[in-house]
């Protein structure tokens, strides 16, 4: 596949929710928003589908996305369903890293390559202020988490030795 400068698509996001466990001011109001009906949601197994016919026409990266991918029950399955993908070299995923404490292990042996943490700032009042229901303590725990589960370099690994927050 190539884009209308004749470049190469080779990367495709797949967002598997509407639904977030924050309200940050940029991307939700306070209420939330009107959250479409599961029935309304491609299932796990068609949006395999999906991407066994993307990753069959050049796709080779694929990006998982929500709102936040990990409120999605069964997010680990339907990731090791994408990593058996033949022709797909990496997999990564996007997230608010606070649910990651329990899941960044089972990510990592489901095979995701790669984390995106969403982390706009290291200040606890200001992380609470732009996320309203956030904690930045649960997301840097979430980086611990992700970081014991091998998905950063040791030049991470040295940086978070350090105290994160001032």
């Amino acid at each position: 596949m190539l884009d209308t400068f004749e470049r190469p698509i080779t990367y495709l996001r797949i967002s598997v929710t509407d639904r977030c466990n924050f309200r940050c001011r940029y991307c939700m109001p306070e209420e939330g928003v009107k959250m479409r009906v599961h029935s309304d949601m491609c299932s796990f197994e068609e949006l395999r589908d999906i991407a066994a016919a993307a990753v069959r026409c050049g796709i080779n990266k694929i990006r998982v996305t929500g709102g936040e991918p990990l409120v999605r029950r069964g997010i680990v399955d339907f990731c090791r369903m994408l990593s058996a993908l033949e022709g797909l070299e990496e997999l990564c995923l996007t997230t608010n890293g606070s649910l990651l404490p329990a899941l960044a292990r089972p990510l990592r042996e489901g095979g995701v390559d790669r984390l995106n943490i969403s982390l706009d700032t290291l200040r606890p009042e200001r992380f609470r202020y732009i996320t309203r229901l956030g904690s930045l303590a649960q997301t840097l725990e979430g980086i611990r988490a992700a970081e014991e589960a091998v998905f950063f370099s040791s030049l991470l690994h040295s940086l978070l030795q350090k105290p994160l927050t001032q």
